[in-house]
């Protein structure tokens, strides 16, 4: 089972508009960081993209991707569903939409906004087909477990895929550690979480609290994700324990 990090930065990116990398080295190609998206791959080659982060197209040219097998979406933030439009090519050739899954909420807020991606329009096909994710527990081959994570004033949904006698959790955007998150994510192989700065934030994981979630949960290896400019790859990665890994874009780990 494959973990591909499409992306790896908060919602601005690093560097910001202005050329403002903060405190990351530009000299550091790991610095560089798109919003975030990851792909999951079982050894038969399925594959699952969660989220359609607004560098979508940029990333899945990077990472040679041309097809996935379902898009699993964790809340409606501009940063991780603006991109849903590039998923337009994956969808050609197809019999069918591209099935798609989320919370009911978070299924309703992106039929508003992007009713021609579900519905079609002029004439042109639905390029997904999407579904709330109460009733889901298999697909393309990955068993799939969720959970709502605090997200300062709304939730965002964590994810477990196993395949392959292996599991990867996705937990990005949660403001808390909840009982939900821990029993999710208990003895998970690979634990993505977010990790938006050192310093504590109402909406998002610090450097603490991520690495307290992976230990409280026993992951075999933690990823940080969603890292802002005042995360240096090379200074952060000599902070942290070694079963912990700084995220970057085009990362590749196999559980």
């Amino acid at each position: 089972m494959k973990l591909i990090m499409l992306g790896s930065g908060t919602s601005t990116g690093v560097p910001r508009i202005g050329n403002d990398w903060g405190e990351c080295d530009p000299e550091e190609p790991r610095n560089r960081r798109t919003r975030v998206s990851i792909i999951v791959e079982s050894d038969q080659g399925s594959r699952l993209l969660v989220d359609t982060s607004t560098d979508l197209r940029q990333q899945l040219l990077a990472n040679n991707i041309d097809r996935v097998d379902a898009v699993f979406w964790t809340h409606d933030h501009a940063d991780h569903c603006h991109g849903i439009d590039d998923l337009r090519p994956l969808r050609y050739g197809r019999s069918g939409a591209i099935p798609a899954f989320g919370s009911s909420h978070t299924v309703q807020r992106l039929r508003q906004r992007f009713s021609y991606v579900f519905a079609g329009q002029y004439g042109y096909p639905s390029i997904c087909e999407i579904q709330a994710l109460e009733s889901l527990r298999m697909h393309a081959g990955f068993g799939v477990a969720w959970t709502e994570m605090p997200h300062g004033p709304i939730t965002s949904t964590g994810y477990r895929f196993e395949a392959d006698g292996k599991s990867i959790g996705y937990a990005t955007d949660f403001s808390e550690i909840t009982d939900g998150m821990l029993s999710l994510f208990w003895k998970v192989d690979i634990l993505v979480s977010d990790c938006l700065r050192r310093d504590p934030h109402p909406t998002h994981a610090c450097l603490g609290t991520a690495l307290e979630f992976g230990e409280r949960c026993r992951a075999g290896k933690i990823v940080l994700t969603h890292l802002d400019k005042s995360m240096d790859y090379r200074t952060l990665s000599g902070e942290v324990p070694d079963n912990v890994v700084v995220g970057y874009d085009g990362l590749v780990l196999r559980a």
